[in-house]
């Protein structure tokens, strides 16, 4: 038997004769299984990784800080970009020509029938919008999805990159072919020798309306694509084998699938006709005044900058609230 030291405590060894003739086991000495080395004092010593630096605790600490120094860059360029210039904007609206901080900019605005107006006509045209593109954007979908004709593939994939046109590019189609001198204002007065061509609603609420439609149709399709995409085709010919209608399959089969991605495109749609400047502003429609309209009338032609500060107030406090809707409706519909 012999001594030895392990960690300022002195164990017992035996002799080498001795382990010879005990049996090994797993290739371990007996005496180190299940046997833990005692420290000083008489205490089990702290094992490494289980203290208090080595903790979970400790490290997602140490984890928890780096994380915040890169959240701040991107907070700080958003503050600079769009919530300073928004604070400013608040703060002008309620900062008259005569000095002070007053709310009698927005009593003056809320009072002028042109602001009554601009806000009846800008929640007609994105309703109406709305409701064309739904329509619309069903009707179109249905037929690429479950109507097979060649080319088919290509026009789904054109809605995509259709996605990425800037609005005013729709505008300028739309008065070339139905403009005053548009391609079909003059074939009509080739044809009958008249002095000008019937064809002269775009410049009217309808015009803008006609042109939020085309624009804003494939805001809705594409949702309604990929949910189609998702649709058991089984559950289809199970409908038509039992005698419905194509109709009635449409009506009890694929719009219940659809009502999700319908109504997350209907709020996205309506956020975005409430919002738009270009399609408006290059149709020429003078007596067709929005909101954002109002706001560059005010800014930019009157230089009544609180009036045009206080549209532009109402016009973000209605866009975040539906955007907020919006976001309400894709999460309960899954969409």
């Amino acid at each position: 038997m012999r001594c030895c030291w392990v960690r300022g405590c002195r164990v017992a060894s035996p002799s080498p004769r001795l382990r010879a003739d005990v049996p090994q086991g797993d290739g371990g000495p007996p005496w180190s299984s299940g046997a833990e080395t005692l420290g000083e004092g008489g205490q089990s010593p702290r094992r490494r990784g289980t203290g208090q630096l080595g903790s979970p605790a400790g490290r997602s600490g140490r984890r928890q800080l780096p994380s915040l120094l890169w959240t701040l860059p991107p907070v700080a360029v958003l503050a600079a970009v769009f919530l300073y210039p928004l604070t400013l904007v608040v703060r002008q609206s309620t900062s008259p020509d005569s000095g002070g901080t007053s709310l009698q900019p927005y009593a003056d605005v809320f009072a002028s029938a042109a602001f009554r107006d601009a806000l009846g006509t800008t929640v007609w045209l994105a309703v109406g919008a709305t409701v064309g593109c739904l329509v619309l954007g069903f009707v179109l979908a249905l037929v690429i999805a479950f109507v097979p004709f060649p080319g088919g593939k290509a026009v789904a994939k054109f809605i995509d990159v259709f996605l990425s046109f800037p609005s005013f590019l729709i505008t300028l189609a739309l008065l070339f072919i139905y403009g005053t001198v548009g391609m079909a204002n003059g074939l009509w007065t080739d044809a009958t020798g008249a002095h000008s061509g019937p064809f002269q609603f775009l410049t009217t609420p309808w015009g803008v309306l006609l042109a939020e439609i085309t624009y804003f149709t494939p805001f809705v399709m594409r949702p309604l694509l990929a949910a189609f995409s998702q649709l058991d085709t089984a559950q289809l010919e199970v409908a038509s084998s039992l005698g419905a209608r194509p109709a009635r399959i449409v009506r009890r089969v694929i719009l219940p699938e659809a009502l999700p991605a319908l109504a997350a495109g209907g709020s996205l749609v309506l956020v975005m006709c409430l919002n738009e400047f270009g399609i408006v502003l290059f149709t020429g429609a003078k007596g067709v005044t929005t909101l954002p309209m109002l706001v560059y009338s005010k800014a930019i032609l009157e230089s009544d900058y609180p009036a045009a500060c206080v549209v532009a107030v109402v016009n973000i406090a209605i866009s975040v609230g539906l955007y907020g809707l919006y976001r309400v409706v894709s999460r309960r519909v899954g969409a």
